[in-house]
């Protein structure tokens, strides 16, 4: 069941023994906030760039990857910028929680390529082979429970929303192909209502906030700090780190119920 990160990763060196466990980090902020800046700057401090993807220790998901297949009449609002992505019933969280648990199982996971252009999911995935440390970033991370549980680390990356909207802009013009007014359009209909109702609220989840996204090399560093402990510090550091306050979703879960007044 959930609680599965206490499930434990077997090492990739086939002569060793020892077992580790995936630490899930959670990264959350709203629309072109620089979380996958912030995630690919933690990569590149970490010297994961340059490692092969099956050997790699870090790896990366985005929630992006994960929305629903579109009805067809879903698909004509969409064309037009008239479907509400930013929406949590937009997001397939029965294939995230299922994605989580074959990483936390130490299984290697096949990814969903979603195409913006088409809006739907292209026939092939990603493979993404089993590591210590999943970076999983998304608008929307923390507002499912059952997903938001599964993370040992939250960060939130809080960007200035004018800022986070010129960049929207200039992403979806360049990359998407779409037009400014139907860009804007969107931003004031569902981007931003969204963001205020949805993402903004899971803030308080965060464990650390990161203002500036991938520019605040101080909290970057931080991070990178201690991802390289767990990273170094084998399963038995791990498991003494859970116990003196990084405890698994389980047993926060159980820690909680069990301190709530009655």
């Amino acid at each position: 069941m959930a609680g599965d990160s206490e499930t434990l990763l077997r090492d990739r060196d086939e002569n060793s023994t020892v077992v580790r466990q995936p630490f899930l980090i959670g990264v959350s902020g709203g629309t072109a906030s620089g979380k996958s800046s912030v995630c690919e700057k933690i990569m590149e401090k970490l010297g994961q760039n340059e490692i092969d993807h099956h050997q790699r220790q870090v790896a990366i998901l985005s929630q992006d990857s994960f929305y629903k297949v579109l009805t067809p009449e879903q698909k004509a609002k969409a064309l037009k910028g008239q479907f509400n992505f930013d929406h949590p019933d937009a997001f397939d969280n029965e294939l995230i929680m299922e994605t989580l648990r074959q990483i936390l199982q130490g299984e290697t996971v096949q990814i969903p390529v979603y195409d913006f252009v088409t809006h739907s999911r292209k026939e092939e995935f990603v493979t993404v082979y089993p590591a210590d440390v999943v970076l999983f970033e998304g608008i929307l991370m923390f507002y499912s429970q059952e997903i938001r549980d599964q993370f040992q680390m939250k960060l939130f990356v809080d960007t200035d929303p004018d800022t986070r909207l010129s960049r929207r802009v200039l992403r979806d013009i360049n990359e998407r192909g779409r037009e400014l007014e139907q860009v804007l359009s969107q931003y004031i209909t569902f981007v931003k209502p969204a963001f205020e109702e949805f993402c903004l609220p899971t803030k308080k989840y965060a464990d650390l906030i990161i203002p500036k996204g991938a520019d605040n090399i101080v909290a970057i560093n931080l991070i990178v700090q201690h991802i390289q402990d767990i990273l170094n510090g084998g399963q038995t550091k791990r498991q003494n780190s859970f116990l003196n306050g990084h405890s698994t979703p389980q047993q926060r879960r159980t820690s909680e119920s069990s301190s709530r007044p009655h």
